[in-house]
């Protein structure tokens, strides 16, 4: 009898494992949480690419208190991938093609973009800044948008043209190009995992919420 008892035991505790890990399998969905898009981003495997622009308010709050702590919890299982998305903003290819010359450099020195030392991070942040809080619009041109990304990391418009020369640089701005696509779908800031999913961001709850999707369409 009692060896009948722990049996089923067993078997109740199996069952009940069985249904939560369902359960958990079946807590996001496609449509509602994320969506596969049809074309999707080539080499982008084990990827979290965010499609952002200095101009988009919701791409600033996001990478204030959201990107950093999520990217942080993702070690190991995907790489961060920031692409730009030259076409929303009245200096887009400006921008994008001094944050490409920037993530080089800090590729170069060993230097995380999430890093406060990366020349990537501190241009982007002080571009948000300029734009969003002190609601900067550089009537000057393109020397007078320039002028707020080189005096935050202190480089020099010489320093900044030849970086901006490697052609590693052109071959970024091409990838990134695919960033149109996605933003037409949801609008911005764009997570793609593997460069396949695009999940939906008014679906958010929490940061934790966020890593464990990531998580799922990573192993995808």
């Amino acid at each position: 009898m009692q060896s009948r008892f722990l049996k089923n035991a067993v078997k109740s505790v199996l069952c009940t494992f069985f249904f939560v890990a369902a359960f958990q399998a079946s807590a996001f969905t496609e449509g509602t949480d994320y969506v596969a898009l049809e074309k999707p981003i080539p080499n982008a495997d084990k990827t979290l690419i965010k499609v952002f622009s200095y101009d988009c308010p919701f791409c600033y709050k996001y990478d204030k208190s959201v990107t950093g702590p999520v990217v942080q919890k993702l070690e190991g299982i995907v790489t961060f991938k920031p692409y730009h998305l030259e076409t929303k903003a009245k200096y887009g290819q400006q921008a994008s093609r001094f944050f490409a010359a920037l993530m080089l450099k800090d590729q170069a020195n060993g230097v995380s973009l999430l890093d406060d030392k990366s020349l990537f991070k501190k241009t982007k942040m002080a571009y948000y800044a300029a734009y969003h809080d002190k609601k900067q619009r550089w009537d000057g041109g393109e020397a007078d948008f320039l002028k707020t990304g080189l005096d935050a990391i202190g480089m020099s418009q010489a320093d900044y043209e030849a970086a901006a020369k490697d052609p590693k640089v052109e071959e970024m701005l091409q990838i990134w190009k695919a960033s149109y696509e996605v933003a037409k779908i949801q609008g911005i800031p764009g997570y793609v995992v593997n460069g396949k999913y695009l999940i939906y961001t008014k679906n958010i709850k929490s940061i934790d919420d966020l890593v464990a999707l990531i998580k799922e369409l990573a192993g995808k």
